[in-house]
């Protein structure tokens, strides 16, 4: 299965792209960090973050995408970009007809770190040995995208089957 990741950010959005299956380690294809310049009209940001967006996802082919949950902060205008990013990564997704999944901070260091208290260098470091890198991918978004990637590889297989088992439950075709 091939994952594209999306830490979401208006000025700085990560994005990696691995593969694997559930249980096994993962493998690098990319990683990439988009970044929009604070000083342009927000319009021009979302519109530059949807075309780079659509770019890597017709590049890399992958199978799903997989978004960070945006949570509740407390600084209003972060999570405001924040929630303006993460909606233009799920519509890059679903305009290229992919499925998308989106985690939790929580969810995503639970999955690669063992942990959903573990703190962002424990979180790179995982990631650099999930994939068995030289040297941690730099700067973090590109790290928190990658651990996006690997937490729906190994946890989103067994998340959708759930739910289509569930769909056909619901729609009296259970087999």
């Amino acid at each position: 299965m091939r994952v594209l990741g999306v830490d979401p950010g208006l000025t700085r959005c990560g994005v990696g792209v691995v593969e694997g299956v559930p249980g096994r380690p993962c493998t690098l294809i990319a990683y990439y960090v988009v970044y929009t310049d604070p000083a342009d009209d927000l319009s021009l940001r979302l519109l530059h973050l949807d075309q780079s967006l659509t770019k890597l996802v017709a590049e890399h082919q992958p199978e799903s995408v997989a978004v960070e949950r945006v949570f509740s902060q407390h600084n209003v205008r972060t999570v405001m970009g924040t929630a303006q990013a993460s909606g233009i990564a799920v519509l890059a997704g679903a305009r290229a007809g992919l499925p998308v999944q989106t985690y939790t901070p929580s969810e995503v260091k639970a999955a690669v770190t063992g942990s959903g208290q573990a703190d962002k260098a424990q979180m790179t470091a995982m990631v650099t040995r999930l994939l068995r890198l030289a040297e941690p991918p730099k700067p973090a978004d590109a790290a928190d995208a990658l651990a996006l990637a690997i937490c729906h590889v190994w946890r989103g297989g067994t998340r959708s089957k759930l739910a289509e088992a569930a769909d056909r439950v619901r729609r009296g075709g259970a087999r």
